[in-house]
């Protein structure tokens, strides 16, 4: 993963990205509205408080009238309420927005990634993705619940006490205003220095996601190879980048406050000292020079707020814009507009002149031609690297080939629905992947048109039953992340149970019995048998003992068909699957010939 891209780099304000992001606030304009009704009604009303004192001093205190003073008092504390109120609602109304809206982004970006192919997951680690559906949209969170709208009323707040201040009297306004430059030099630095901070934390958090995702992932391997010192020392290492970046932030944030304090004492000091000459000469009122100081300490207030909204605004769009990227990267494999949708009859396979390379240049399979017959059973065996998992995703077009065609019933599966194909090839990996939930859970996967009873029957068929029914909660039993409660044949008994209850037409076993057990391959031999009835059955694997009943053999070389026939007629050839043959039986041929 390319740490860079987790850098905020770009303007903390981006027209283009900004538009995109109120698209998301439209189907919630009312919520939107409402809370900037809601934000600018408390702003205004809490800019009559420093006024309502003016007049209690002036009109009522220094003319002894209790009455008056008593009905000031009643108006402003239910102002203090309704600002309380409106502080409130704004903010509830602000929040369910906000949530709802990261609702549907994380909804819009999930729903993306399952559409998108697999060769682009080849090139994006997972730390990455996972990164842009939870930092990067907590970040837009930030945005919409603390940033878009709240800032109208920080805007306006500043505009209301900017009047009233010259309203009661221009030159102490000026003389306030005098200290901005100052103010202005402060929140200047504090944003150049914040923003190189706030790139180094997104930095080391990219880095940690990264890691994190990868030892977790490879926790059996680092536990094998005693690694775990060496891990936790790099471990340390990134989070201690982490640390220091975020120590960095709270530096800034540290002196950048107390600063605009400084500041505003000074504004302070300035309205006491010039406003108590004017009220000693009789040119301003004592009421007013009050009024002044708790303006003068709203008007600081909105500006430390609006400091802080350039942050959340900086990361913002430093986060849409690398949501948005993944959300502009169109499916590479996608259904044609007119697609046949049925899915596949007889199941006739034929690879017809393939080449296909994952990097342009590098072929894995060139000029690739054989057909499997309907209810054929083919196995396709090869050195590691010869292209035998490559043909299985190319059947499932998981990828799409540079020149050939692959047909399916003697149509170009491109032809065909995405799903209505995918559905129509059952696939049973080496690597056997479950998802957390019960074992029925994971033989529908979500599918409510498989039946119990024609779950329980795909079980029976390849000997499942066998363990799940001793199992206390049965077919309801939870199986843990990526099955980790089941033992590594188990998990390819339900694999099997898996692709039988979705009854697919053509079935591909990948080194479906490289990892099983003597006990438990027998039953999977069983399982094949009776899965072959009706269907056409292609087998990879390295184990020749899993294939040697098959109808035909496929002997793949550095992406070439190089043999092909029955496994006595491949013997008899003594070519590369005759040196296959011997190298993984050459054991008990020299104890025979002794």
């Amino acid at each position: 993963m390319d740490p860079r891209e987790e850098q905020v780099l770009g303007k903390a304000y981006d027209g283009r990205l900004m538009r995109r992001l109120l698209v998301y606030i439209a189907p919630y304009r009312s919520s939107a509205v409402l809370a900037l009704l809601l934000i600018i009604s408390a702003a205004v009303l809490s800019i009559l408080p420093p006024y309502l004192t003016k007049i209690a001093i002036d009109r009522y205190i220094q003319n002894h009238d209790l009455a008056g003073l008593n009905r000031v008092a009643a108006l402003y504390v239910g102002i203090l309420v309704a600002v309380l109120g409106l502080t409130y609602g704004q903010t509830m109304v602000m929040n369910l927005m906000g949530q709802k809206i990261m609702y549907d982004l994380r909804m819009q970006i999930f729903r993306h990634l399952e559409a998108l192919d697999v060769a682009f997951f080849d090139r994006n680690p997972v730390g990455r993705l996972m990164t842009r559906v939870t930092t990067d949209v907590d970040a837009l969170n930030e945005l919409f619940t603390s940033g878009v709208i709240s800032i109208f009323g920080d805007l306006c707040t500043l505009s209301g006490i900017v009047v009233t201040l010259f309203v009661l009297d221009f030159r102490l306004a000026l003389a306030i205003f005098s200290v901005l430059p100052l103010l202005f030099l402060v929140t200047f630095t504090f944003k150049i220095k914040v923003r190189d901070s706030f790139r180094r934390v997104r930095t080391a958090i990219a880095r940690i996601n990264t890691f994190l995702q990868e030892n977790i992932t490879g926790t059996a391997v680092v536990q094998i190879f005693g690694q775990e010192k060496k891990q936790f020392e790099k471990f340390t290492r990134i989070n201690c980048e982490h640390l220091e970046a975020n120590l960095q932030s709270i530096f800034y944030y540290a002196v950048f406050y107390p600063l605009l304090e400084l500041v505003g004492a000074l504004a302070v000091a300035l309205i006491v000292w010039y406003g108590g000459f004017k009220v000693l000469s009789g040119t301003l009122t004592l009421g007013a020079l009050v009024a002044f100081i708790q303006y003068s300490d709203r008007f600081f207030r909105p500006i430390s707020d609006l400091s802080e909204k350039y942050t959340i605004l900086q990361a913002a769009m430093a986060s849409s814009e690398r949501i948005f990227k993944l959300l502009d990267t169109p499916p590479s494999i996608v259904s044609r507009p007119d697609p046949r949708t049925l899915r596949v009859r007889s199941g006739r396979v034929e690879f017809r002149g393939v080449h296909f390379a994952y990097h342009p240049g590098d072929e894995v399979l060139h000029d690739v031609s054989f057909a499997v017959e309907p209810g054929e059973k083919v196995a396709i065996v090869g050195p590691t690297g010869a292209g035998k998992s490559t043909i299985i995703s190319l059947l499932s077009r998981f990828y799409d080939i540079q020149q050939g065609q692959v047909l399916i019933d003697g149509v170009d599966i491109r032809d065909y629905d995405l799903q209505a194909l995918r559905l129509s090839v059952g696939i049973v990996l080496q690597d056997v992947f479950l998802f957390s939930g019960s074992i029925a859970n994971n033989i529908r996967l979500g599918n409510t048109e498989i039946s119990d009873e024609q779950l329980r029957r795909a079980a029976e068929i390849v000997h499942a039953s066998e363990f799940v029914e001793k199992l206390k909660a049965g077919y309801e039993a939870r199986v843990g992340e990526r099955g980790s409660s089941l033992s590594v044949g188990q998990k390819q008994l339900l694999a099997f149970a898996r692709a039988l209850a979705y009854d697919p037409g053509i079935l591909v076993l990948d080194e479906a019995t490289s990892s099983i057990d003597t006990e438990t391959e027998l039953l999977i031999r069983d399982a094949i048998e009776k899965l072959m009835v009706g269907r056409t059955c292609i087998i990879i694997a390295h184990r020749l003992s899993t294939i040697q009943n098959a109808d035909r053999i496929i002997v793949l070389h550095r992406g070439r068909i190089r043999e092909m026939g029955t496994h006595q007629e491949l013997l008899k050839l003594k070519g590369i699957y005759w040196k296959l043959y011997q190298l993984q039986y050459k054991d008990q041929l020299v104890t025979s010939q002794a």
